[in-house]
């Protein structure tokens, strides 16, 4: 039974080294959140049994659980990346299966190709995924999402020359003839539990049963935070806590081990007895 108490630990920092080793790889990760494992003993125990007779039989992993602390905020100049200051996620839908992920990715750019076949250019991700927006008096509401557009000329046929989006979330796009038009609000999504959202890569999320279905708002009122153009959250790793959790992590493995090779030494000693 030792054995298994022992191997049980070893496994566990095996996974604790696996999480640590993931944070520290994603450091640079714009919008990374880390991940922090939770651990749980074992008994070996009924409805019965004395409870202080009750024994330990190990540790298992409880939870792997996201930390959605807020990341250092970096200026790029470029108006396309946003930063969300507080709570809240983009929005970002796959053209190709509908499917919506949750990022604080805003990494964002326009997809100029779609412009000669429709006219508009759409506000996408490295993945070609589309930015959701909050329309403006085209029937979207606060429930009802849709893809963020630019439209490639004004009523008039004046060419687009600019876009911008203000803390508030309000995109506005700039025309040729000087004119201005807003065009929708960037939706944030909020969830009842975010730490039940999966992970797919590329620091995206999908809802789970476990966080809730989302809720959708505008930056800056209520629960959502507000938004920063020309920035880009970074990774909330923390390089240094990190560096601290592999040595008590890689501590933690070799003391599982040395607790193996006890019991190995014991094992020995009583065969030698008997032969």
């Amino acid at each position: 039974m030792s054995y298994y108490v022992s191997l049980s630990g070893l496994e566990n920092a095996h996974t604790d080294l696996s999480v640590i080793g993931n944070n520290i790889a994603n450091a640079n990760t714009t919008g990374f959140k880390k991940s922090e494992a939770q651990f749980a003993n074992l008994v070996a125990a009924s409805a019965y049994s004395n409870p202080k007779d009750i024994v330990g039989i190990g540790s298992t992993v409880a939870a792997i659980n996201q930390n959605f602390s807020q990341g250092a905020i970096q200026q790029t100049g470029s108006a396309l990346d946003l930063a969300v200051s507080g709570d809240g996620f983009f929005a970002v839908k796959s053209p190709a299966t509908a499917q919506t992920d949750f990022t604080r990715n805003g990494n964002f750019s326009l997809d100029s190709t779609t412009a000669k076949a429709t006219g508009v250019s759409y506000i996408v991700d490295s993945n070609g995924n589309r930015l959701q927006m909050l329309a403006n008096g085209t029937g979207g509401t606060a429930t009802t999402p849709s893809d963020a557009t630019v439209p490639a000329a004004n009523a008039a046929g004046a060419a687009f020359s600019g876009v911008t989006i203000a803390a508030n979330g309000q995109i506005s796009a700039s025309f040729a003839d000087g004119s201005n038009s807003t065009i929708g609000t960037v939706a944030l999504a909020a969830f009842s539990s975010p730490t039940g959202l999966q992970q797919i890569g590329s620091a995206d999320y999908v809802a789970t049963g476990l966080s809730g279905a989302p809720t959708y708002g505008t930056p800056a009122t209520g629960q959502y935070g507000g938004l920063l153009s020309g920035a880009l959250e970074a990774s909330n790793v923390d390089l240094s806590s990190e560096m601290v959790n592999l040595i008590t992590a890689q501590q933690y493995f070799q003391a599982n081990a040395k607790a193996i090779d006890a019991n190995t030494t014991v094992s020995q000693a009583i065969i030698n007895l008997h032969s």
